[in-house]
């Protein structure tokens, strides 16, 4: 079974920082496609940054210059560096990762998502 679990939410004021912190575990033969998305009050779940295992990155227009995703890959965990938060950052984020798993015999591919962390920014 695997699994995403996520920490490093909390509660920080403007222009403070917080680092979030994913690790997948199970039977993980690779890891494609890892990231976060968020979801605010009344709002869809967007994209804040995903990464591959191939080191590309992208990023939400909103977050570009002040978030910065970085992955472990021997650790099958991505980290979400974020600074100069600003009270539009909160919402509950999500890990999400495209998971290569299963056994010597048979593998598997699926999509699969973290419990969410909230992240307060206060004015």
């Amino acid at each position: 079974q695997v699994q995403l679990v996520e920490s490093g939410g909390g509660l920080v004021q403007a222009g403070g920082s917080l680092r979030l912190s994913c690790a997948a575990s199970g039977s993980i033969f690779n890891i494609n496609t890892m990231g976060w998305y968020r979801q605010a009050p009344g709002k869809q779940r967007e994209l804040v940054a995903n990464g591959t295992s191939g080191g590309s990155t992208n990023y939400a227009d909103s977050v570009k210059g002040r978030f910065t995703i970085s992955r472990d890959n021997a650790k099958n965990t991505v980290y979400l560096q974020m600074n100069s938060l600003k009270p539009e950052d909160t919402a509950v984020y999500y890990c999400n990762a495209d998971i290569i798993y299963g056994t010597i015999w048979s593998r598997y591919e699926g999509n699969y998502w973290g419990q969410g962390t909230q992240v307060t920014v206060s004015s």
